[in-house]
């Protein structure tokens, strides 16, 4: 098949990008940044480099659009003509393509909700916090709904898993883009000449071009901890407290801010990163107890600035806005406890009490920060109460504005963060916690294990007595099997305090992850709350109780069908047992980014949960991509954050439960239908002979381990000889990488074609929230793989049945996902996220055929028994790297 002229290829482009209806702002940007990347490339200094990547380019889109075998071959036959050192430049060049498009889908996003923002019609009003409480009261009344309003709980938890293709570096160019292309909004707006701003933008993809996309070597626990801290100077620090205000404008309208708002702060922050210790050495307990002083520094930095500026803010006069007996004590406590610092100050505001008042707490909080014991602060609930009197007095004077303005704000960020920032969460093998006890009954010599074990309680008790209980409570036990397994974190507790040392406060979270294990939780917590440690810690709670849920490994171990009806059962089952048993349970969601590890809109899964199993709480990690996604503009955090939040308020309304609980017992045949075949299915795959050293010859699954992702293995041992030796994220990821994104669909195929009504599977789909959430969570999955391509993955293995298996449940699920969904194709009634992955499609291709390119060389050398070339694994790191930020969602 002869290659298109430049005419014909660009013709082909227009009428290729004209068929996804893009916005025409964001089609600007498109070519605006685009054509910026074009210039970079033939301004790089390799020559052909821009026409290299400009044949691929045409010729994947070419392949994609026409869909014949000659055109597919001939975008192949390009990607392997390429030096192995053009085939480099090039896999760049798509990568920061990528790079950028990401960055324009950002943008556009954020462009639209400040559009809506503010319009009581705006269209995403429907799914807000305010929205769903007026609903809410329409169903239990306005003095229920407020009481679940302001017991309201969201709690992210984040987490280091390595799931983030990306450097810091590269992450940081890529802000500096986006704030290029706000200037650029701003200068278009205004009329006034864009050449400047340009310039500069060509300047930072130039700079984006020459970075090395990959990271030299794996960032450490602490680098993992600092790049978190990122997302909470950028972001959360202004963004949570902005959520808080919009939702009391929203219920309160103009009085909103002139008298004490409605809402209490419902967002608490977790994290694993640098607590997380399950399979990853590298984390210590001093790393701990680190990552607990860094989180500390941070929000304590921000807590400092926001004081002093409204401090600076608040020069009312005595006269104008008197002080009350409250705060006039206050002040003197004040001034004796920094009586040089306060002369000062009365002399720059001799009569301006409140400012006086605030400042000197800013001196408290930033003597905190240095622990200075002479005047810092001992508890963050002594901040509050001190702001609490400021802001008192403010409103007995007659100054509200000022009480409930920023002053309020700054309550509701000390609030959300305390002194601590996270509440730091340690995870550790239930099987590491035997072993220790183990060592320490034998009475010999302590191994160097037990010894770290005992430390790490050590580092918690250290961590609360610094900063509070909050600070570093929780203590997450991985594949937790049995009440003992529970009961063995006390032990080790009672261990490590020997000698006089004291216990710390714990709150001991059982994590259920496999099939077996979300089948016993609710015997397993019946029988462990009747141990001492856990009835007294229940009663010291008001009976709250906090169970962990791993979508990762259930699904790796039955399927994603059976694993997602397990997990619902196991709700259902959980949150019945604490119902009868006057327990307050929070259900804590281990989601991945990814499909396979319980990805996807995070709302709309909310809305479809058993009953009783949110009940105006809900908690899910968050990691890798998927918190920068989320989390990295504050538009678009608070977004997520406002629509997470309404669906945990709106899920206890009556109506929602009942649905839910209607729709579980009608589809109840359906579903054991489904669960029996897919996971037969499944198991057919994965319990085949040889499956594993298969499936790590035909996905870049070995290689995804020398990528520098995350300071955790990717793997349990030091080969793959069964599906047990392998982690969840890279068995996600490497199926990601494959375009076969199996993790996330195999066995739904079977499981709806066990079931062959189309008409019931349609009303289920209409009527049932589970089954609708898995049903569009696969659609998007089937629509980021690419059949043509998985197949030539799939070629480089010597197991045709498996590969059979594979393609024929690929066409049989997608056949019948459009049918049930409805239209003709996938995604069909989710349009704005079909247009996304079209338009990224073709230049995945492209890095695919180049990723394909190095597999075939490693592969046929290690057949050989020759060394695996060096430029080969580059070219496919560099394809990882690439693919995964086509995709957005890896692992």
């Amino acid at each position: 098949m002869p290659e298109l002229t430049r005419t014909e290829a660009i013709d082909l482009v227009g009428r290729y990008e004209a068929g996804q209806e893009i916005p025409e702002r964001m089609r600007a940007d498109v070519r605006r940044l685009g054509g910026l990347l074009g210039r970079v490339l033939r301004e790089s200094g390799s020559p052909g480099l821009y026409d290299d990547v400009e044949r691929l380019r045409f010729a994947t889109i070419q392949a994609y659009t026409d869909e014949t075998p000659e055109a597919f071959q001939r975008a192949a036959e390009i990607a392997d003509s390429f030096t192995i050192e053009r085939a480099d430049e090039v896999a760049r060049a798509f990568t920061v393509y990528f790079h950028l498009t990401n960055l324009i889908e950002e943008h556009q996003r954020v462009r639209v909700l400040r559009e809506r923002d503010g319009r009581p019609e705006r269209e995403d009003a429907a799914d807000s916090v305010a929205a769903a409480f007026v609903r809410l009261s329409a169903e239990v009344g306005d003095d229920t709904a407020l009481k679940r309003l302001q017991a309201l709980r969201f709690h992210p938890v984040f987490t280091a898993h390595p799931t983030e293709a990306r450097r810091s570096a590269v992450s940081r160019s890529i802000r500096r883009l986006a704030s290029l292309l706000d200037e650029l909004d701003t200068v278009l707006r205004n009329g006034a000449d864009e050449r400047r701003t340009e310039r500069r933008m060509i300047e930072e993809i130039d700079t984006l071009w020459r970075t090395a996309p990959l990271r030299p070597e794996k960032p450490s626990p602490t680098d993992e901890v600092r790049s978190v801290m990122e997302v909470f100077d950028e972001t959360l620090y202004t963004a949570i407290p902005h959520v808080y205000r919009r939702v009391d404008d929203a219920l309160q309208g103009p009085a909103a801010g002139s008298r004490a708002p409605i809402v209490k702060p419902f967002v608490r922050v977790g994290s694993w990163v640098g607590g997380d210790r399950d399979g990853n050495p590298f984390v210590t307990a001093s790393i701990t107890r680190k990552a607990a002083k860094i989180a500390s520094e941070h929000v304590l930095i921000g807590l400092e600035r926001t004081a002093a500026r409204i401090g600076r803010t608040l020069t009312l006069d005595a006269a104008s806005t008197p002080p009350s007996t409250h705060l006039q004590l206050l002040l003197q406590r004040l001034v004796n406890d920094d009586e040089v610092a306060a002369a000062e100050i009365a002399k720059r505001s001799p009569n301006e009490p409140h400012r006086r008042t605030m400042l000197l707490i800013t001196r408290k909080i930033a003597a905190t920060a240095r622990r200075d014991a002479r005047i810092a602060y001992t508890r963050a609930e002594d901040l509050v109460a001190d702001l609490r009197i400021v802001q008192d007095s403010l409103a007995q004077a007659h100054a509200p504005r000022q009480a409930y303005g920023h002053l309020q704000q700054l309550i509701w960020q000390v609030e959300t963060f305390g002194f601590h920032l996270t509440e730091l969460e340690v995870r550790q093998h239930s099987a590491v916690h035997r072993k220790a006890l183990e060592n320490l009954e034998a009475g010999g010599p302590r191994t160097d294990q037990t010894l770290e074990v005992l430390e790490v309680f050590r580092s918690i008790v250290a961590i609360q007595q610094k900063l509070g209980p909050r600070a570093a409570g929780r203590y997450v036990v991985s594949f937790t099997q049995s009440a003992q397994d529970l009961v063995n974190v006390h032990r080790l507790a009672a261990y490590a305090a020997e000698g006089g040392g004291a216990v710390p406060v714990l709150d001991v979270v059982p994590l259920f992850e496999t099939f077996a294990d979300l089948q016993a939780a609710p015997r397993i917590l019946a029988e462990v709350i009747e141990h001492p440690e856990f009835r007294d810690r229940l009663e010291q709670t008001d009976r709250r109780l906090e169970v962990m849920l791993g979508y990762s490994d259930s699904s790796k171990d039955v399927g994603p069908v059976a694993a997602t009806l397990a997990l619902y059962e196991a709700q259902a089952a959980i949150s019945a047992w604490a119902q009868q048993n006057g327990i307050e349970l929070t259900l804590f969601h281990g989601r991945g980014g990814a499909l396979g590890r319980g990805g996807g809109p995070a709302n709309t899964a909310i809305l479809g949960q058993a009953p009783h199993s949110v009940d105006g709480r809900f908690k899910l990690t968050e990691q890798g991509e998927v918190i920068f996604a989320r989390y990295g503009d504050p538009a678009i955090a608070m977004r997520h954050i406002d629509q997470v939040a309404a669906a945990v308020l709106l899920a206890s309304a009556p109506s929602i439960e009942q649905r839910n609980r209607d729709a579980a017992e009608r589809y109840a045949e359906a579903a054991a239908t489904m669960d029996a075949a897919s996971r037969e299915r499944f198991f057919s795959l994965v319990k085949a002979p040889g499956f594993a050293p298969w499936f790590a010859q035909v996905t870049p699954m070995e290689e995804i381990g020398l990528l520098a992702l995350g300071s955790r293995p990717a793997r349990r041992g030091l080969s793959v000889e069964s599906l047990e030796d392998l982690r969840a994220i890279p068995w996600v990821f490497a199926w990601t990488q494959a375009r076969i994104n199996l993790a996330g669909w195999f066995g739904l195929g079977s499981a709806l074609e066990a079931v062959g009504d189309e008409d019931l599977l349609r009303r289920a789909y209409d009527e049932w929230p589970l089954f609708r959430t898995l049903i569009d969570n696969v659609a998007m999955s089937l629509a980021k793989a690419d059949s043509r391509i998985a197949q030539r993955y799939l070629d480089l293995g010597d197991r045709d049945d498996l590969a059979r298996l594979v393609m024929g449940e690929l066409e049989l699920t997608r056949d019948w996902v459009i049918r049930v969904a409805g239209g003709d194709e996938l995604l069909e009634n989710r349009p704005v996220l079909q247009r996304a992955v079209k338009l990224r499609s073709p230049y995945v291709d492209a890095l695919s055929f180049l990723q394909l390119r190095a597999l075939r060389g490693l592969r046929d050398a290690a057949a050989t028994g020759a060394p695996a070339d060096p430029d080969l694994q580059r070219l496919l790191l560099l394809s990882v790297s690439g693919v995964a930020a086509g995709l957005q969602n890896t692992g």
